[in-house]
């Protein structure tokens, strides 16, 4: 398998997510999105912030990885998005299949 499957976070404005995640799929960077809602706490710009986000989970194949990035840092609202791909290690070889077949090359 190598590091042929990524699960992507990133997280977005509460309420934004949806809009992204469309984005994504409409242009086939990725097989599928979850969006959860999450607390977050961070450090930015020397303090200490507190938001609501959604939270993306984006399955995607490695052929469109950096296509990906690109494309959320093209039109995230936020200035830094977090974006953090994780390969993924082993996984129902027909789900995998089935990312890999929803990717554009």
């Amino acid at each position: 398998m190598g590091n042929d499957y990524y699960v992507v976070y990133v997280t977005a404005p509460q309420g934004k997510g949806k809009d992204l995640a469309k984005t994504i799929l409409e242009e086939r960077l990725a097989a599928c999105v979850n969006i959860t809602p999450v607390e977050s706490v961070y450090w930015w710009q020397g303090k200490i912030e507190e938001d609501r986000e959604d939270l993306l989970i984006i399955k995607t194949h490695v052929k469109a990885l950096d296509k990906l990035i690109n494309k959320i840092q093209e039109v995230h609202p936020y200035s830094l998005p977090e974006v953090i791909a994780v390969p993924i290690v082993e996984g129902n070889p027909a789900y995998l299949e089935w990312v890999k077949s929803e990717v554009v090359d």
